[in-house]
């Protein structure tokens, strides 16, 4: 008798939990995350039928025994046709199960069984999937669990310094429920309060029915979805606290989120898209072709925007008006471990420290997973971060996103990103200018010590806030694509590489004195950047002068108390410009300071020489050097020039400021290189890209496709007085010297008819 009963209960237990189920099973993609495995066997819907018989049927009476229906699998087209109507409609009514039936030579009753196998297949599979995250927290809740236990046994009395014994803690179940009522009760009142103040409801309830993913988080939805596997995902959970730690000599500024914790957010949701994400992510790091197009020799792949249509469907909403779509892949083999890696990407300031030209500032806004010990698998981090093209004609691109780190295997890592609106969907900024679709990595450990990346890059973007100069760039995704992202991870780690040498090319120089200036061109390449693209991190004005071109940016700020720049008005000013020659050779006679003169006011004319350079990886021109001038009449000047140059597939950069002799051999000596006062300026070079449009067509090269888009920019301190007044002769001084500096590299290089901005 008790074993009957204990099954009754089982059975009855069983029940319950699937009727916990929401409809989100009904709109689960089979190839979610790669749990769903498609299988023919849904398909019949006499399996179904024939299950519902009573297997103890047998002789009574004399009667035969009833004869079982015979199996009936759909054929390919038939559960093709009958899959793609499950993703549009789970629950068909009889008018569509009649149209269904007639198109697929089906009986009605085929249709109705198929999609109750369908739906309840699904359901399984989904409750299975989470019964591994439940199991995976349940884990991480009972190591919690003993932590704080071993640290209440061994807790010290701050006063004495003896252990303090504190009072019985009761652990029993009714006391426990007493205290989460007490907490729901506080919950409730702290929800009614902020609806009063803000206006909104807050999700308080895990009762809320769960929309579609296509739905996205476009109308602050109230989604709950029964995934525990990630920590504090549930509603209502505390936001954790964020410490920005540097990473170990990092020279970004801690930059704090714009509306961090005041917009309030359904965490739930956010996990639903970040799983959508990762699938998505893997599919078009796996698939070929048609749905990558391989360029000319070895160019970049770039997506098959039909094919992408057909295969995928978008869970953050319809492309807005008016938006363009790049979307590029590129593999290459990286000289690191692919956790290293993955701990960098992980991390919003290492991270922007890795990519200085493409990221003007990054923050990671709220932790929603820290994840699964050193592996981060599982990690979800809410995220901002500023986008960047090096040139005032570029607008940054401000994103909100979510970054998802999934570890698939013992040595394969994902990280995906995917923009969010935070906001009412009433709001008319959301996704200003341009947003994120499922974009990230693929890191696979080989055994050579390198990795093997696969770097997706998609976006959507607003082409009419770019100037025409660089829409072929972006269209082409060598502004913001793959392949660039792949050229720059590359390039620094080689450099990273090269400074962890023991050995570091340079004369008359200590090997700390050698790391102390590589920190010190590091600071400078970032703060020209910066002041390229008017990034949030420095506080710029700009100015609109009359004598001023449309192309030419000019903007001010005020440093007040920056012990790493000069106090006073700082003026900043920049325009780009095409030039009809190839990259390598603008870059080449940039670099030369042989030629510097030729070009560079601060020369006075006459040339120049190099005292020593430290090599940052392989090639010639990857380098920091320190620069002085000849002497005149035998006087030698105080006046030094700290010198970074880089250049790669995808662009070259030729950063420089005047430096204080007596600072620079401090820095040298290996001392403290954050007090040296730096006001970089230089120059950015992106590769051309042939068009349809107006050609320019150069002098010194026959190919209109030899081309480049060249980059000024001066940062002038014009008054020492931070509180003074800046003056119109101060702003057409820097535009006079921005000009006299394009015609002189123009008249140098023989370029008759530059193709200048119009």
């Amino acid at each position: 008798m008790g074993v009957v009963n204990r099954t009754a209960f089982l059975h009855s237990k069983r029940m319950a939990s699937h009727g916990e189920l929401r409809l989100i099973g009904e709109n689960y993609d089979p190839g979610f995350i790669g749990m769903m495995k498609e299988d023919d066997g849904y398909g019949s819907s006499d399996d179904f039928e024939g299950a519902l018989g009573n297997d103890q049927d047998t002789a009574d009476n004399g009667r035969p025994p009833k004869k079982k229906k015979k199996f009936h699998r759909h054929n390919p087209h038939q559960i093709h046709e009958l899959e793609s109507f499950f993703k549009e409609c789970p629950h068909p009514d009889e008018k569509q199960r009649r149209e269904l039936s007639r198109r697929l030579a089906l009986e009605s009753k085929q249709i109705k069984f198929w999609f109750q196998n369908r739906r309840t297949q699904m359901k399984t599979q989904l409750e299975r999937h989470e019964n591994v995250f439940l199991k995976q927290e349940n884990d991480k809740l009972r190591a919690e669990n003993d932590l704080l236990r071993q640290a209440i046994a061994s807790a010290i009395c701050n006063n004495c310094g003896v252990p303090a014994v504190p009072d019985e803690i009761s652990y029993e179940p009714s006391q426990l429920m007493i205290e989460n009522s007490r907490l729901k009760d506080e919950l409730n009142r702290a929800r009614a309060l902020t609806n009063k103040f803000l206006g909104r409801h807050l999700s308080s309830s895990s009762a809320n029915p769960s929309p579609s993913p296509s739905q996205g988080l476009n109308s602050n939805v109230e989604v709950v979805v029964r995934r525990t596997g990630f920590c504090g995902l549930n509603n209502g959970s505390i936001s954790l606290p964020m410490g920005f730690e540097f990473g170990h000599g990092a020279t970004m500024p801690l930059m704090n989120p714009s509306f961090a914790y005041e917009m309030p957010y359904d965490k739930s949701a956010l996990v639903d898209v970040a799983l959508a994400a990762m699938d998505e992510l893997i599919k078009m790091a796996q698939m070929g072709n048609p749905l990558w197009i391989k360029g000319f020799g070895d160019g970049m792949e770039t997506l098959n925007l039909e094919e992408y249509k057909r295969t995928f469907s978008s869970f953050i909403g319809m492309k807005p008006s008016g938006f363009t779509t790049e979307a590029t892949r590129e593999t290459a083999m990286v000289p690191l471990r692919g956790l290293a890696l993955v701990d960098t990407l992980m991390d919003a300031n290492r991270w922007a420290e890795m990519f200085p030209c493409m990221i003007s500032r990054a923050v990671t806004i709220d932790v929603l997973s820290s994840g699964k010990g050193v592996t981060r698998d599982n990690a979800l981090q809410l995220m901002e971060a500023e986008f960047q093209v090096l040139s005032p004609l570029v607008p940054i691109r401000q994103i909100q996103f979510i970054r998802f780190c999934k570890q698939h295997s013992d040595s394969v890592w994902a990280i995906v990103d995917v923009s969010i609106n935070l906001s009412n969907a009433a709001n008319a900024l959301m996704f200003a200018n341009c947003r994120r679709l499922p974009s990230g990595c693929v890191i696979q450990d080989m055994d050579n010590k390198y990795s093997k990346v696969t770097w997706v890059e998609h976006s959507e973007y607003d082409e009419s806030t770019v100037h025409h100069l660089f829409r072929p760039l972006l269209s082409s995704g060598f502004g913001f694509g793959a392949q660039r992202w792949i050229a720059t991870l590359r390039r620094q780690y080689s450099s990273l590489a090269q400074l962890m040498s023991p050995d570091i090319h340079g004369e008359d120089i200590n090997t700390v004195g050698k790391k102390s200036m590589l920190k010190l061109a590091q600071r400078m390449a970032y703060n020209f950047s910066a002041g390229i693209g008017a990034s949030s991190v420095n506080k710029w004005d700009k100015l609109n002068v009359g004598n001023v071109g449309e192309d030419v940016r000019v903007m001010t700020r005020k440093n007040v108390n920056d012990p790493g720049e000069p106090l006073g008005i700082v003026l900043s000013a920049a325009t780009s410009v095409w030039m009809p020659i190839t990259q390598q050779t603008l870059f080449g006679f940039l670099r030369n300071e042989r030629m510097r003169n030729q070009w560079d006011i601060l020369s006075s004319g006459r040339p120049m020489q190099a005292m020593f350079s430290v090599a940052k990886g392989p090639g010639q021109g990857n380098c920091v050097s320190i620069l002085r001038g000849a002497a005149v009449n035998g006087s030698d000047t105080n006046m030094l020039i700290l010198q970074e140059t880089w250049s790669d597939a995808c662009g070259a950069l030729i950063v420089y400021a005047p430096v204080d002799a007596s600072s620079i051999r401090v820095v040298m000596n290996g001392g403290d290189s954050s007090h040296v006062a730096l006001l970089p300026s230089g120059f950015a070079i992106l590769p051309g890209v042939q068009t349809d449009g107006p050609s320019m067509q150069p002098d010194i090269d026959e190919n209109t496709s030899d081309g480049c888009i060249l980059t000024v920019g001066f940062q002038i301190l014009v008054n020492s007085v931070p509180t003074a007044k800046l003056t119109v002769e101060s702003v057409e001084t820097v535009n006079h010297l921005l000009t006299c500096t394009v015609e002189k590299i123009k008249a140098a290089l023989s370029v008759t008819q530059l193709g200048s901005v119009e």
